[in-house]
């Protein structure tokens, strides 16, 4: 064990620091500004599609508004509505003017092209305005994602990755400008044009000294191959609990046994590679109790992402793990924030008295191989009218 590692009991540390305590690489140098291009015609969107069409990567951003909405089921709510769409390749800005153009389906040619990868930095709300308007996007990376993984949730924000990548003060005085205004100040074009370019920017220098973290953030249109019942809580859209959910797959026959349960979540942690949705499958058998996966989710503590650490650490304190604990305890020292605080909560978890569930760190067979089970806790016996319990009892062979 490293000796700068506490050996206190967590209750007894001092609170989690905040901040990125490792190494960066060295900063870049922003490339020279390009040119930019209005676009309100729709013979312009053609040429600007034309362009565009020649790059394998462009960065995207877009500005839009809240506007009340027209539907008959939402009148009255405000909802968001396009109103610029930057897109940046090498050399070439193009800033459309999304509402004098009407029709944007040229641009299905880009965003559409499973051949060209789509850069944005907090896909979520810029990609919902574009699939309003009929882009939807098939083949991206969302740099926010991949710094997050990285440097942590609290320092990839663009102006934080630009700071450390560049050297960059990010002006975003006009954030919350009126981009409905029309004509558009020179000012406000420019400002709007230099986040899909900073964009495209940060996307190099990510690729030249993150490689292989920014490759497994690749987002694709090809399904994930897991297992049916498993995918909706991958995608973050599953209506039941985990156990409910779990026990209505049983009734419908799509499960048989608590065996397929284990040997579905174990698959899908094989195949799936993003981040994102290998932390959701690690919650799921978190709250499954699929203990018998320990010893697939240990080796993730040591994870090049900071997402997995931090899920993994979690993970195994809430199934109180108890053979994970000096291996937790290393990741106090994460030079991540989310991965230290994740740690500081899985050893509490760890060392709590209570809980439902008592689980054993397991016992070492001649052969070197571990198991673990699930005991119950002398604190909380078996009770028939646990809603929990009945649903387990229906997970089993």
């Amino acid at each position: 064990m490293s000796e700068n590692v506490p050996l206190t009991e967590p209750e007894d540390q001092e609170p989690v620091q905040p901040g990125y305590l490792g190494p960066t690489a060295p900063a870049g140098q922003l490339p020279p500004k390009g040119e930019r291009v209005w676009v309100d015609r729709k013979d312009q969107l053609l040429h600007a599609v034309n362009v565009l069409s020649t790059s394998h990567v462009v960065a995207i951003d877009a500005e839009f508004t809240q506007a009340r909405s027209r539907s008959q089921t939402s009148a009255g709510t405000m909802v968001p509505r396009l109103a610029l769409l930057q897109i940046a390749i090498d050399e070439h800005c193009f800033v459309i003017d999304a509402l004098r153009v009407q029709d944007l389906s040229p641009l299905v040619a880009v965003v559409g092209n499973p051949e060209i990868v789509v850069l944005l930095h907090g896909a979520g709300g810029d990609m919902r305005v574009m699939a309003e308007r009929g882009l939807n996007v098939v083949h991206y990376y969302d740099l926010e994602a991949t710094s997050r993984s990285i440097f942590g949730q609290h320092e990839s924000s663009l102006a934080a990755m630009l700071h450390r990548a560049f050297h960059m003060r990010l002006d975003k005085s006009l954030q919350r400008t009126d981009w409905t205004r029309r004509p558009l100040p020179p000012a406000m074009i420019a400002y709007a044009a230099r986040d899909a370019e900073v964009t495209l920017a940060l996307y190099h220098w990510l690729d030249e000294n993150y490689h292989s973290i920014l490759q497994v953030h690749e987002n694709t249109d090809q399904p994930d191959k897991v297992a049916f019942w498993i995918e909706p809580f991958l995608r973050g859209t599953a209506s039941l609990s985990p156990e409910m959910a779990v026990a209505e797959a049983k009734t419908k026959g799509i499960i048989k046994n608590k065996a397929q349960i284990v040997n579905d979540c174990r698959a899908a942690l094989e195949h799936l590679v993003h981040p994102m949705r290998r932390n959701r499958l690690l919650r799921l058998i978190s709250d499954l109790a699929l203990i018998q996966l320990v010893p697939d989710i240990l080796p993730l503590l040591q994870s090049a992402t900071s997402d997995e650490r931090a899920a993994s650490a979690r993970a195994l304190g809430r199934m109180d793990v108890k053979e994970a604990e000096e291996a937790i305890r290393l990741l106090l020292n994460d030079p991540v924030q989310d991965v230290r605080k994740a740690a500081w909560t899985a050893l509490r978890n760890l060392n709590d008295k209570g809980g439902d569930l008592r689980r054993n760190p397991g016992s070492k067979a001649a052969d070197g191989t571990r198991s673990w089970s699930v005991a119950a806790s002398e604190q909380a016996p078996d009770n028939d009218n646990d809603w929990k319990a009945r649903l387990r009892s229906m997970m089993e062979p």
